[in-house]
């Protein structure tokens, strides 16, 4: 299993205030390369992120308080990553966290980024190099996502992650063209205002083998940051470009992570967790399968009693029954604004900070966005105590 690294950012965050969260359900198409996978359209396709992130660095109305941007898996051509770091460094305030999948690329040129952002990635760095000294490894092609932090002094701060659990598209009879499996995962630990997060990419969230899961190493990781510290993991976000993103799968380690049927699990109690992917209009060549992309979502506990909502652009639901509360965002390209919700208090004397969606944007005829009329105005999705 992926080994978790714990990193201190320092990002000014409100105390008693939630956050706000931009995920981007863009088209993501990709198309075979000798590197695994590689972007269409590389300049149509960033100029769509590009729009993106000059909208969220103009920050119209409340947009000023965004402190999560969320794009999808395999989102970001290479070759533009110093254009999407440039813009996030000169443009986005500061206290963002700002995460991008990028299309393949080999082991070495995933090294070569590595090397350059040593500071940040100096274990991660370690591990890919004790792979590549126990075989040959170097041309295998690299899944990964880049989580760049805009700390509260200004600073930018970029950690890069592997994706370490390949989809059907990513594996081949032949090992040495096989996807390379990462070997980290980042644990953010935000000061002064204690947050922790995680980011994963796609299927790295469902992992598992005879003796143990993704999951199951993360619960147990917040678990015991919880009984040392009496922190949990807040919030885990998971980057996807997935033709399936309603798989059952999903619902069983949901209920999983949220159920506690077997034992607590006061580390991740209170986590939401963000599924970003790409919408509708995406495609991956090769995929023959049945489903359809789309349908990013936020999924929190039970205890949040999200009322129940269904209109054109989302709706909430518990997954049949399951032990959480989803609101489920529709397929089309859209961009979706919301808080984050606070710990939940069972208690009316308290002020209970309620999940809404504030902004649903689509794309607008002169390239930019423009709001979905009368979605989004502040949605209030709490049932009550």
């Amino acid at each position: 299993m992926p080994e978790i690294l714990e990193r201190d950012v320092d990002l000014a965050f409100a105390f008693g205030h939630h956050l706000h969260c931009l995920v981007a359900q863009l088209p993501v198409r990709l198309r075979r390369a000798e590197a695994g996978y590689a972007i269409e359209d590389p300049d149509a396709h960033w100029r769509v992120v590009r729009s993106v992130l000059d909208l969220a660095a103009t920050g119209e109305q409340n947009l000023k308080k965004l402190h999560f941007l969320m794009l999808p898996e395999a989102s970001v051509p290479f070759a533009r990553i110093d254009d999407a770091l440039g813009a996030i460094d000169r443009g986005l305030r500061a206290s963002t966290v700002t995460m991008f999948g990028l299309e393949h690329v080999p082991l070495r040129t995933y090294r070569a980024l590595l090397e350059r952002f040593r500071e940040d990635n100096g274990e991660a760095l370690e591990l890919v190099r004790r792979d590549v000294d126990a075989g040959d490894v170097l041309g295998c092609p690299v899944n990964a996502c880049c989580v760049a932090v805009k700390e509260s002094t200004g600073r930018l701060r970029v950690f890069l992650e592997a994706k370490s659990h390949p989809f059907a598209g990513e594996e081949f009879i032949d090992e040495a063209s096989d996807l390379y499996r990462g070997r980290h995962f980042y644990l953010f630990r935000s000061r002064p205002n204690a947050f922790n997060f995680m980011v994963l990419v796609c299927l790295d969230y469902l992992y598992r083998n005879v003796y143990a899961s993704n999951i199951r190493r993360i619960i147990d990781h917040a678990n015991a940051l919880y009984f040392s510290s009496r922190q949990t993991l807040d919030a885990l976000f998971v980057l996807q470009c997935n033709p399936k993103p309603e798989h059952r799968a999903y619902r069983d380690v949901l209920s999983g992570f949220y159920g506690e049927y077997l034992e607590d699990t006061p580390g991740v109690r209170e986590a939401v967790t963000v599924f970003g992917n790409s919408s509708r209009e995406s495609r991956i060549e090769g995929w023959t399968g049945v489903g359809g992309f789309g349908v990013s979502s936020v999924v929190i506990g039970r205890q949040h009693k999200l009322a129940r909502f269904a209109g054109p652009e989302f709706s909430t639901d518990d997954l049949a029954g399951a032990p959480l509360c989803r609101v489920r965002f529709g397929d089309a390209t859209r961009l979706y604004y919301f808080n984050l919700p606070l710990h939940h208090e069972l208690d009316p004397r308290s002020t209970r900070l309620p999940l809404k969606i504030h902004r649903v944007m689509r794309p607008a005829t002169d390239g930019g966005w423009e709001q979905v009329p009368g979605v989004g105005q502040h949605q209030d999705l709490v049932a009550g105590v």
